[in-house]
């Protein structure tokens, strides 16, 4: 028996955990997040772009944090020190995971290791091929709202998307 309720919207947030537009983001997200809670999927997409040194460790250590369940909260801490990050790199990614009660250790292995390289490869080939060019970009209902050059109305049309899908519009 199927199952006929429709499928919850998805959100694709492209974020870098270096960019201090993404950080300025943070309160959209929670917003979004807070609003519509479990009837929108709001899924992290990794996009480290070449400016910045530490982007790339930080999508595997944002990856990390999602595997010991507390991607969200860490991913919001190392967006609120962006200038932490930019100063101390990899010591600063384990300190705050273990500042939120992750297992430091594993984070220092999984950055030496790779094991989510993949992972952030992946989410960066995929951008790259809808034509994201900066973070933060939005994709929800097939529309991509870029966020690195301007912020404003982008929470507010993610909203009236959002609700569109959610009444049963197409988009």
């Amino acid at each position: 028996m199927s199952d006929s309720s429709p499928a919850v919207p998805v959100l694709d947030v492209w974020c870098e955990l270096q960019c201090p537009d993404c950080r300025t983001a943070l309160d959209d997200l929670r917003a979004l997040r807070a609003r519509y809670g479990d009837r929108l999927e709001v899924r992290l997409r990794h996009f480290p772009l070449d400016k910045h040194r530490h982007a790339f460790a930080a999508a595997q250590a944002a990856e990390e944090a999602f595997a010991q369940g507390q991607g969200w909260p860490y991913v919001e801490a190392v967006l609120g020190r962006v200038e932490e990050l930019d100063r101390a790199g990899e010591a600063f990614l384990v300190e705050a995971a273990r500042e939120l009660g992750l297992d430091a250790e594993e984070f220092d292995t999984a950055l030496i290791d790779g094991r989510h390289i993949l992972i952030v490869d992946a989410d960066q080939a995929e951008g790259k091929a809808i034509g994201v060019t900066g973070t933060p970009t939005y994709v929800i209902g097939g529309e991509r709202l870029d966020g690195g050059k301007s912020q404003e109305g982008l929470r507010e049309r993610v909203e009236e998307i959002a609700d569109r899908l959610l009444a049963g519009e197409r988009a």
